[in-house]
């Protein structure tokens, strides 16, 4: 693809000299070569830019003055259309089609183009739109909806009563829709007996899930997450979870029954949520955060850390005065006898 084709379609500047290379694809400056597309954050990263055989640089209007020797595209925010450049430049993938060894119930709708891997099962009344991928061993239950153009990577299982959007990516190993951890004990004889697990599981249009990520079913209603949200690798949502537009979440994240986490939130690693908790829009958790049950973490913008979660310069404040008695302690000369 040339690149004034790239900028034209991506609304960058494009500052050469009359050179117009043919771009293939994207690469860091020590990969790349006359076809790839570089990008450079700050001035150092220009530097190894420039000298590389990279065929063009992706930079900002800032940097952009101080780069010579190269084709540039120049955008506002020009990580963002690094990445908008490598999808662009991004090979489609082959539609394999129905792989010999694949189960398919009879009743089953598949869409155009839709390509199903070796060992896969496929369950009754299923639902596939268009140019959506199924991987190898992967499991569609009963009833499941699967909008257009998504990926379902291998051994994915997806249990009944899950509706997936368009342009849903699904890691593997991922388990969704399944029973939430919702008991009731028996005060006679304190045994456990499950509270009903027969709600949905709504994922919303261009959704990422992470690899062994598992997300529950609701309880009597539905557990949903919003338009646009990306879930990393080993996160846990449970039932009657409500997430909404443009989350992230990082791994090894786990949020209890009934919470809410509001859009555009950011939830950083190893972050603990309680039951019926609410997150506000744009908040951010730092990493290893805790938000108690029943707790109320307001936004927007605001940045919470700690266990339990309190705003950042408050935590900080806690830590330097706890450093301060750490160290009061280890200047008091021993008790005299």
């Amino acid at each position: 693809m040339k690149l004034s084709a790239i900028a034209h379609d991506l609304g960058a500047e494009l500052r050469s000299a009359g050179a117009d290379p043919e771009i293939l694809g994207v690469s860091s400056p020590q990969t790349a070569t006359p076809q790839t597309l570089v990008f450079a954050k700050d001035t150092q990263s220009l530097l190894l830019a420039l000298a590389s055989q990279a065929g063009a640089v992706m930079v900002s209007g800032k940097l952009a003055d101080s780069a010579e020797g190269k084709p540039l595209l120049i955008a506002r925010q020009p990580k963002l259309a690094f990445a908008r450049a490598a999808r662009l430049l991004q090979p489609p993938e082959n539609e394999t089609g129905v792989h010999s060894t694949a189960v398919i119930d009879p009743s089953a709708n598949l869409g155009e183009g839709v390509s199903v891997g070796a060992c896969a099962v496929i369950g009754s009344q299923v639902r596939i739109d268009a140019h959506s991928q199924i991987g190898a061993g992967a499991i569609i239950g009963s009833g499941v909806t699967i909008g257009a153009r998504c990926r379902i990577y291998p051994r994915v299982v997806i249990y009944p009563g899950t509706e997936l959007g368009n342009d849903v990516v699904v890691h593997a190993g991922a388990v969704l829709g399944s029973d939430g951890f919702g008991y009731v004990r028996d005060a006679d004889t304190g045994q456990y007996l499950q509270f009903p697990q027969q709600g949905r599981l709504v994922i919303e249009d261009g959704v990422e899930i992470g690899a062994n990520t598992t997300i529950d079913r609701g309880a009597l209603e539905e557990t949903r997450i919003g338009r646009g949200v990306k879930i990393d690798n080993l996160v846990h949502l449970a039932h009657n979870v409500r997430v909404e537009r443009d989350v992230v979440i990082a791994a090894q994240t786990g949020v209890s029954g009934s919470s809410t986490i509001g859009a555009g939130a950011v939830v950083g690693g190893q972050v603990g949520i309680g039951d019926h908790a609410s997150v506000g829009e744009q908040v951010i958790l730092g990493s290893g955060s805790g938000v108690l049950t029943h707790k109320k973490v307001k936004g927007p913008g605001v940045v919470f850390w700690g266990r339990p979660a309190r705003p950042l310069r408050q935590y900080l404040k806690e830590l330097a005065a706890l450093a301060r008695l750490g160290r009061r302690e280890k200047e008091r000369p021993d008790d005299l006898d």
